[in-house]
């Protein structure tokens, strides 16, 4: 059973950033994207203070974040890693079960990849995943390599949106 305290507080500063982006794109009616909260059952709360010092996560969650974008529905799962590769035991099956069920019913599924060691951030089409999740269930590499990611979806700062991910969404439509 996963506890909601022991994974502390990582990707905590990937979903800040993604946050401040959804708020500056709703202010400027570009999109309507929302944070999707993992649902938790408190174990131990602190009587004094009412913060939840203990707790598990009652179910599985789907993704991070859910919207629409100029009339698309789109979903998507935020991803960090320290290290030159992005372990695909970091996406579980039932995110992947979703997404293919969303991108069936004509929306958009993606991830928001950060390679920290590099400060980059990558916008990963789930059909790009799906591939690398395939191959590794029949034995083959169980990572996608930084240096395998496709540089023509790395997510830009621009016009004080840190993570401006729509053009990555529109490059994707266009080339697809």
């Amino acid at each position: 059973m996963a506890y909601w305290n022991s994974r502390g507080l990582r990707g905590s500063t990937l979903e800040e950033l993604i946050n401040f982006t959804n708020k500056k794109y709703r202010e400027n009616g570009l999109a309507l994207i929302q944070k999707i909260p993992t649902p938790i059952k408190p174990i131990k709360i602190d009587q004094k203070t009412r913060h939840i010092s203990l707790a598990y996560f009652e179910q599985k969650s789907t993704v991070d974040y859910i919207g629409v974008v100029q009339g698309i529905a789109v979903c998507f799962d935020a991803k960090e890693t320290t290290k030159d590769i992005l372990p695909l035991q970091n996406i579980h099956e039932h995110q992947m079960v979703f997404m293919d069920d969303y991108e069936k019913q004509g929306g958009i599924a993606f991830f928001l990849v950060y390679f920290s060691k590099y400060n980059e951030y990558f916008y990963l089409p789930y059909q790009n995943i799906k591939c690398y999740w395939e191959k590794a269930k029949t034995g083959g590499r169980k990572s996608i390599p930084y240096r395998e990611m496709d540089r023509s979806y790395i997510i830009s700062n621009k016009n004080g949106i840190y993570l401006h991910y729509l053009e990555q969404i529109k490059n994707y439509i266009d080339n697809n």
